[in-house]
């Protein structure tokens, strides 16, 4: 991603917000449980790749103090209006940008996928895990190798709105690649559909045998499974959790 073209530009950035809040509100009950102890103490979520605020929202609705970010400014325009109630809404772009000290790292929906290579994506996680204070939580979910056969059996797919409609094709171009091609229709006030494009590449990785040594080696316990709680996510999703011991 670069600054000049952004993932997730105000087109779509509203197509996820209006259509693809189900994946939140599955994952949230799983999350806040894993994060109770940290809403106890009253300590400090960063939540990596928030999007529009969608889970932030169910985050400070229990009590959270959320520090929201995302590499996407239409996506934290979004998320100032729907979870204003967030410490602060901030871009973020890992693994360049500073992650704030904190009591717990989440992230969902493969934010941390959306990176060039696995080095990016391996430093980008090592970043989230330095960030975490001592009995720090670390709540994440990635693509892992298996999710390009899953995904490239799909057929394309059509989403419809009130206003707007997508279509989504796959597409890969290696072992450890895959791509989401997503064209959007949005219907502009003259009764006319604009049409957008976007290409959302992901790095795909061996989440049991690269990422569980790599957070070992930053002193975390590590458990990798498929589930933040009882939701069920798409095939190839791995959620990692892991924690740092207390002081």
């Amino acid at each position: 991603m670069t600054s000049a073209d952004p993932y997730y530009r105000p087109a779509l950035a509203r197509i996820h917000h209006e259509g693809f809040g189900f994946h939140a509100d599955a994952c949230a009950p799983g999350i806040l449980a894993l994060l109770d102890d940290v809403r106890r103490r009253d300590g400090l979520v960063v939540e990596v790749g928030c999007g529009t605020g969608l889970l932030t929202r169910h985050l400070t609705d229990a009590g959270l103090r959320v520090v929201a970010t995302d590499a996407s400014p239409a996506m934290l325009d979004l998320a100032r209006s729907y979870a204003p109630d967030a410490v602060e809404h901030r871009v973020l772009v890992l693994p360049d940008d500073p992650v704030p000290e904190c009591d717990a790292v989440v992230s969902t929906g493969h934010a941390l996928s959306y990176v060039p290579y696995r080095a990016t994506l391996e430093a980008a996680l090592v970043a989230c895990a330095r960030a975490l204070r001592p009995g720090g939580v670390l709540a994440l979910d990635l693509e892992d190798l298996t999710t390009r056969d899953a995904q490239m059996a799909r057929p394309p797919t059509p989403w419809l709105g009130d206003d707007w409609a997508l279509i989504t094709e796959r597409a890969s171009d290696a072992p450890d690649h895959f791509a989401r091609l997503m064209t959007t229709f949005m219907r502009r006030p003259d009764g006319a559909y604009e049409r957008g494009f976007e290409r959302h590449d992901n790095v795909l990785i061996d989440v049991e045998g690269v990422v569980r040594p790599l957070l070992e080696a930053e002193g975390l316990t590590v458990h990798i499974g498929l589930s933040f709680g009882d939701e069920t996510n798409m095939e190839g999703l791995m959620v990692v959790v892991a924690h740092r011991p207390s002081a």
